[in-house]
């Protein structure tokens, strides 16, 4: 059965940065269709792995399969092929301000010739729908939008390419309570439309909770729990719980700087 194959497995990932280890020997499988939270303190190496897999940054060592292809031995052509069904919803959301809101969503389908322009506005008034928008937000800039709205917008271009794979980095950060709730909302119903596998990296436990079916923590680039999104907060894990209830005292301790 295809659905034995991980839709993304990773094992022996390393990743350092002079004396800095950031990765540390990562074993990880994301199952096909479903949707893994990784949690962990700042620095810890959440987006060099996102990166990694992406491949935006390149790894010292390791294995990165998608859908059972080693990225790192296939072609640069190979590459961008399984890269085109990857949708990614960026912290910040990096919009392009000097374009509008339409041209943004449909930006990935323009620059690779699969619409006309007159047909990637109405793609794109779609898509704005999907998440909540009304075609005449595709006419605004980047600029004229609330925080909430551009995360919208965000996702709109993620989902555009109808992607397999969706990577979140950070999603409700800068939002408040309910339209972080909003945003996870949106995410979980465009991941479930598409029937995607999604990955996403947070510090909120709430929308870890609303996003995963399964979670990992990375503590000291490593792997140091895994297991279904609703057992977060009652892991048995001495770090998880610390990091999830956010505790002060506990194994995990604040590294001073060099």
């Amino acid at each position: 059965m295809s659905d034995a194959v991980p839709k993304i497995r990773l094992r022996g990932l390393r990743k350092s940065f002079g004396p800095k280890v950031v990765l540390d020997g990562i074993d990880l499988d994301v199952t096909p269709r479903t949707s893994l939270v990784v949690i962990g303190g700042s620095g810890s190496g959440k987006s060099v792995l996102l990166k990694c897999i992406l491949g935006l940054i390149e790894p010292d060592e390791g294995v990165i399969e998608i859908d059972g292809r080693d990225m790192r031995t296939l072609s640069r052509d190979q590459r961008e092929e399984v890269r085109g069904h990857i949708g990614m919803l960026f912290q910040a959301g990096a919009l392009f301000d000097s374009l509008p809101v339409w041209e943004n969503v449909s930006f990935g389908l323009l620059a690779k010739h699969k619409v006309t322009r007159r047909d990637a506005r109405a793609k794109a008034a779609e898509f704005l729908a999907q998440v909540g928008l009304a075609p005449s937000v595709g006419d605004l800039s980047p600029s004229e939008l609330s925080g909430g709205m551009q995360k919208r917008v965000a996702l709109a271009r993620a989902i555009a390419a109808q992607p397999d794979i969706m990577f979140f980095d950070e999603p409700t950060t800068g939002l408040d309570p309910i339209m972080g709730a909003v945003i996870d909302g949106l995410i979980v119903d465009c991941v479930k439309r598409l029937g995607s596998t999604a990955v996403a990296i947070t510090h909120d436990m709430a929308s870890a909770r609303r996003i995963g079916d399964r979670a990992a923590m990375l503590h000291k680039g490593r792997i140091i729990w895994q297991g279904p999104a609703d057992q977060l907060m009652d892991s048995g894990n001495a770090e998880v719980d610390q990091f999830t209830h956010g505790r002060r005292e506990g194994p995990i301790q604040m590294e001073l700087r060099r």
